[in-house]
């Protein structure tokens, strides 16, 4: 089984990732290789914000890994949240405050089409590639669904009627952006 560093200690994203890389792989966490601080997204895309992770990870562990971002891109927003979609409203992860602020600003708005992009880092043995994954979709006017997290009870993905939030994780994985790059990256890594 091959043993890879995942740049996160996000318990929704390693059940994301682990859920399509299947058994093939043992993902570790930051915590188990002893990085327990925050690793600095100083990027200004996703693109760059991956890099940066990856990095950060591989000069202190020597270790293959594979970092990601994720940004939401609202149409009427020029692309925001984007690579600020964690930190929309606040400076931490506050998913409610972070939804709050979409509603108001999308008050108004008819063209509501958006996009969920992931862009995923990997490095092996110092070589570094990326591939990202995308799902084309539009913002709900109210949020609806409990299931998943950030920004998902407002993200309907094309051709469905129901949001990220009301769908199983079986679902949402087989199309999420997230979903898409990691098969992308299981791709990649098997070549």
């Amino acid at each position: 089984m091959k043993r890879i560093v995942f740049a996160t200690n996000n318990a929704h994203k390693l059940a994301e990732v682990k859920a399509v890389l299947g058994n093939d792989f043992e993902l570790v966490t930051l915590k188990e290789v002893g990085i327990t601080e925050d690793i600095p997204e100083t990027g200004e895309t996703l693109d760059e914000n991956a890099s940066i992770k990856a990095r950060y990870v591989y000069e202190r562990t020597g270790l293959d890994c594979f970092a990601d971002d994720t940004g939401l891109e609202v149409v009427a927003l020029g692309g925001a949240p984007g690579v600020h979609s964690a930190r929309y409203a606040t400076d931490g992860h506050d998913f409610a405050a972070n939804n709050a602020k979409l509603l108001r600003e999308m008050e108004g708005k008819t063209d509501r089409r958006a996009r969920f992009r992931t862009v995923i880092s990997l490095i092996r043995s110092g070589v570094e590639e990326q591939v990202e994954g995308i799902v084309e979709g539009h913002i709900a006017t109210t949020m609806s669904g409990s299931e998943g997290f950030g920004y998902d009870p407002l993200f309907i993905p094309e051709g469905y009627d129901i949001s990220f939030a009301e769908m199983s994780a079986d679902q949402k994985n087989a199309i999420s952006h997230r979903g898409r790059a990691v098969e992308a990256l299981k791709g990649v890594i098997k070549r």
